[in-house]
């Protein structure tokens, strides 16, 4: 069974950015459907984004929407997310997965403070 493994999180100011990455455990179609989420503290986990596994049909939760693109480096078989204007209220651990997957890969802690 396919596993997604999130990467690239960090510490950021309000305002700031952060690149995402999500890499498979194995070559997948390039139509497959992959979801970005996210977990705070003492909250459910949420979508943020979704997308084919090419980075095309996009489809974007409204509290991120204009801040956050998707796009496939194709060279590193990875998909990111490329998240812009950060604020506090993105602190959350990123996963990315196919949507209704169980099988949860390693996330990626974002956090927004000054």
């Amino acid at each position: 069974q396919v596993q997604f493994v999130a990467s690239g999180g960090g510490l950021v100011q309000p305002g700031g950015s952060l690149r995402l990455s999500c890499a498979a455990s194995r070559i997948i179609e390039s139509s497959l459907v992959i979801a970005w989420y996210r977990q705070a503290p003492g909250r459910a986990r949420e979508f943020v984004a979704s997308s084919w596994w090419s980075g095309i049909y996009t489809n974007f939760a409204n509290s991120v929407k204009g801040r956050v693109t998707i796009y496939r480096d194709i060279a590193k078989k990875t998909l990111h997310l490329e998240m812009s204007s950060l604020k506090p209220e993105d602190t959350a651990v990123y996963y990315c997965n196919r949507p209704g997957s169980t099988n949860w890969g390693q996330g990626t802690q974002v956090t927004v403070s000054s």
